[in-house]
């Protein structure tokens, strides 16, 4: 990493300048690892009041830690510990963000090329989708009871139900029951009254 310094350089203790040079190649480390990086720290007085200002440009952004003592070294060294919050919070974040591929829409684009079709109707295309769901490992979907939605009718249901849904559980207006209308291939319902 390469460090800058601008102000009174003289001001910190060879010792103490060796040490925060030596955190702040440890924190290269936890950035990036491909690159070089640049820190740039400015030294500055007013009165009795040092202020140390480090900045470093990592993943598209610029970190920066101010801090302000009456010594400069203890500036610089809490303006370094600002700086390597932002970091740790920086790559959390960046850890912890999803980046998994959509496994059912590869599984979809597979069954499709395994069986091509010369111009296939969206009701073959919905077959296919659902065999390829099928095939996959089983899954179980489980009905949020509390969620706060009012009963419906049969009309109702039909109404709400999507081109794209395969299925709607709702509960019946007229019984109080839990009901299931599922849409066959054919395009007619099934209806399902627990």
């Amino acid at each position: 990493m390469k460090i800058s310094y601008t102000g009174k350089l003289e001001a910190i203790p060879a010792k103490q300048r060796a040490k925060l040079d030596a955190k702040l190649q440890k924190l290269s480390k936890m950035l990036e690892r491909r690159g070089e990086k640049e820190a740039h720290i400015v030294l500055t007085q007013e009165r009795f009041l040092h202020k140390a200002e480090i900045t470093v440009n990592a993943m598209d952004r610029a970190l920066v830690g101010i801090a302000t003592d009456a010594d400069l070294s203890v500036a610089a060294h809490a303006a370094f510990d600002k700086l390597e919050k932002q970091v740790l919070n920086l790559r959390a974040r960046w850890r912890d963000t999803k980046r998994v591929r959509d496994k059912e829409a590869d599984g979809a684009k597979a069954s499709a090329s395994l069986h091509p079709v010369a111009a296939p109707s969206k009701k073959v295309q919905a077959s296919a989708a659902v065999a390829a769901k099928k095939s996959g490992r089983k899954q179980v979907f489980r009905v949020n009871h509390s969620d706060g939605s009012k009963p419906m009718t049969l009309e109702e249901a039909m109404l709400e139900m999507e081109a794209s849904q395969d299925y709607l559980v709702y509960r019946d207006a007229q019984t109080d029951r839990l009901t299931v209308l599922m849409r066959r291939p054919d395009g007619h319902f099934d209806l399902i009254e627990s």
